[in-house]
């Protein structure tokens, strides 16, 4: 078959289809259009979720008479001059395309008057052809109407789906443009209903109060940090705000909203140990760095990017945000009960109170239990902690710098001076396992180091108490602190075994006799792989011929762990999707399953004294506030709270 020149009209039909995906591909092409033309003020109106009308209008500087032809051919821009403008892009469209590919494939008119003109110009466009230029009455701006898309492309109309479907994509091209524009004030109507209408200058937790509701605009971080000529800014929501799905994931470039796997993960790292596995922060963060950092042409729609350096971009995002978490109280509070915000909530806790409860002295206690035991969540899955445990990852990250800094103090709890707090291998143990000499650490245990900050007022002795032998009850300066007291063991035993990892100085029980464990073939190899990863936790094992391992030593705080127990524990964590983790999330992993096992339990009864050990170290660790699984440890129920729920308000 003979090479030959394509028409014009392919020709932007291909780059249509490559392009314009949607309606939605339509309002984020014309929106960016009137954006890059200065406007103040953008009015989007669809009809049929966009398959039948899309009108996007703006107060813009609008196009010359003589230019609107040009306005619609193909690879015609004022946004480019030379090849090298590509790699300084400070505007959002810039190949010349979208409007002789939108124009192609709908009936397309466009209006537009400059502030120089006395009055405005039209152009109609039906399928790729041309109507001659007639003059109309207007605003200066422009005003382009996009009705019948892929009406000449029935094979792509057939694939969009149905109207509300296509209205929800058109909604989030809008959200995303109105996030990044917060000087802009935007308009969305559909079939001559008006469905949000954002006001210029808004502040961007009101704007995303706005889109997503004040519950989650109140439990915003705010994040600011510069890298040279690179800044973050922006939002980020506290970890009792996560969604099952990382759409709510926000990230602004120059603001363009682009997704970048490698910034995803980065936001993830910084959550570990703060969300429950299976859940996804939410963000709304904007980068802001010179144009010939970054390659925004390497994908038709400008969603995907290439950075210079990429490595020092993730790494500033990570650290600032780590940074952030550690100088932040992340204690979960109650809620009020009135309020509408958790879809996962119990329904007596997502609903108005029952005025009957003011009859039913046990009502309150009950609702309190419920949310315990919502908040807290029984057999929480395994989800990877926070930190980088070998010292290259963590200097990749930046997350060595963010642990150095301190967290804010906890609640005052105001305790005598105690001894450095110990593990409690002995609770809930037989009485001659807890009198053998392997049940305890060593003596020579180094203690967790205290957090520089300012020293903290605890006041007149205040004692907790513990309930059901699994909450203690303290006062706080806000009200009544909750605490879960294997969560916060968990927490601290982990924190310690991670310093301890990091040091080369944790203690392994060598066993007189080596142990041997006979696994299935395939987990007998994960093991003997991973060897070298193992003997950082006092793990060492051999191979003892066919599918059989021996162990000859393990972390002495598991000493009253059989050997063969704690290697198939291991082995849960060795494959994950049927490959081997990476090294740090591996020892993440481990640790987790090391202090989970060597934490007290829910049912161990506490003496005074290991109570008040135990709180006095939560104000010696970071974190605190989340168990390296994810759950919270403690809960604070505000004065104010109960106040109301004890009708004094």
């Amino acid at each position: 078959m003979p090479i030959r020149r394509l028409p014009s009209s392919v020709v932007n039909k291909i780059a249509a289809g490559e392009v314009i995906e949607r309606p939605a591909s339509v309002v984020k092409e014309l929106t960016e259009n009137s954006l890059d033309a200065g406007a103040t003020r953008i009015e989007v109106a669809v009809e049929q979720g966009g398959m039948e009308l899309v009108r996007v209008a703006d107060d813009g500087g609008g196009i010359a008479h003589e230019e609107l032809p040009l306005a619609i051919a193909s690879h015609a821009t004022s946004k480019l001059v030379d090849a090298d403008d590509l790699f300084r892009v400070n505007t959002f469209g810039f190949r010349g395309e979208a409007l002789a590919s939108i124009a192609e494939i709908s009936r397309f008119t466009l209006r537009s008057r400059t502030p120089a003109d006395d009055g405005g110009w039209e152009l109609e466009v039906v399928g790729g052809t041309a109507s001659e230029i007639v003059p109309c009455g207007m605003s200066h701006g422009t005003t382009i109407e996009i009705r019948n898309l892929f009406y000449n492309t029935p094979v792509r109309r057939k694939f969009l789906r149905s109207p509300q479907t296509e209205m929800g994509h058109v909604t989030e091209a809008f959200t995303r443009l109105a996030l990044a524009n917060p000087h802009v004030r935007f308009t969305l109507r559909h079939n001559e209903r008006t469905v949000y209408d954002v006001p210029a200058d808004q502040d961007i937790p009101s704007r995303i109060g706005l889109f997503f509701g004040d519950d989650l605009a109140r439990d915003l971080i705010e994040i600011q940090s510069g890298d040279g000529d690179v800044r973050l800014s922006g939002y980020v929501a506290r970890p009792s705000q996560s969604r099952s799905h990382p759409r709510m994931q926000y990230l602004f470039l120059n603001g363009r909203f682009i997704r970048d796997r490698s910034l995803q993960h980065a936001l993830t790292e910084a959550y570990r140990g703060l969300l429950l596995t299976g859940r996804y922060p939410i963000s709304f963060l904007r980068l802001d760095m010179p144009p010939d950092a970054v390659d925004v042409n390497v994908h038709p729609t400008k969603l995907e990017v290439r950075f210079q350096d990429g490595g020092r971009i993730y790494s500033h995002l990570l650290g600032s945000l780590r940074t952030k978490f550690l100088a932040t109280d992340l204690t979960h509070r109650l809620e009020p009960v009135t309020r509408e915000s958790s879809a996962d909530a119990p329904a007596s806790l997502t609903s108005a109170a029952d005025p009957t409860g003011a009859h039913d002295p046990d009502a309150a206690t009950r609702m309190r239990q419920e949310f315990v035991r919502w908040a807290q969540g029984d057999n929480a899955p395994t989800a990877p902690a926070p930190w980088d445990l070998d010292d290259a990852a963590a200097s990749r990250s930046g997350s060595a710098a963010a642990t150095a800094l301190a967290p804010p103090p906890g609640p005052p709890l105001g305790l005598h001076k105690v001894e450095p707090f110990r593990p409690f291998p002995d609770l809930g143990r037989s009485a001659s396992a807890a009198a053998s000499p392997s049940a305890r650490l060593s003596e020579d245990v180094a203690t967790p180091q205290p957090v520089e900050r300012a020293p903290a007022d605890f006041g007149e002795p205040v004692r907790a108490i513990q309930v059901h032998n699994r909450y203690l009850l303290a006062e706080s300066d806000e009200g009544v602190l909750v605490i879960d007291q294997h969560a916060l063991h968990e927490r601290i035993l982990y924190e310690q075994l991670r310093a301890k990892v990091n040091a080369g100085a944790l203690e392994s029980q060598a066993l007189l006799v080596p142990e041997p464990v006979d696994l299935p073939a395939q987990e007998a190899a994960l093991v003997l792989e991973r060897r070298e990863v193992l003997a950082r936790l006092g793990i060492r094992v051999e191979p003892f011929g066919g599918d059989t391992i021996l162990v000859s030593s393990y972390p002495a705080m598991l000493a009253n762990f059989p050997a063969a127990e704690i290697l198939r524990s291991i082995v849960e964590q060795l494959a994950v999707d049927g490959k081997l983790p990476e090294r740090r999330d591996l020892l993440d992993e481990l640790l987790h399953m090391i202090s989970c096992k060597a934490a007290i339990k829910a049912g161990d009864r506490l003496t005074p004294g290991e109570v008040e050990a135990l709180l006095a170290d939560r104000h010696l660790v970071s974190d605190t506030h989340h168990c390296p699984h994810g759950r919270p440890t403690a809960l604070v129920f505000t004065k104010e709270e109960l106040d109301k729920q004890f009708k004094r308000t």
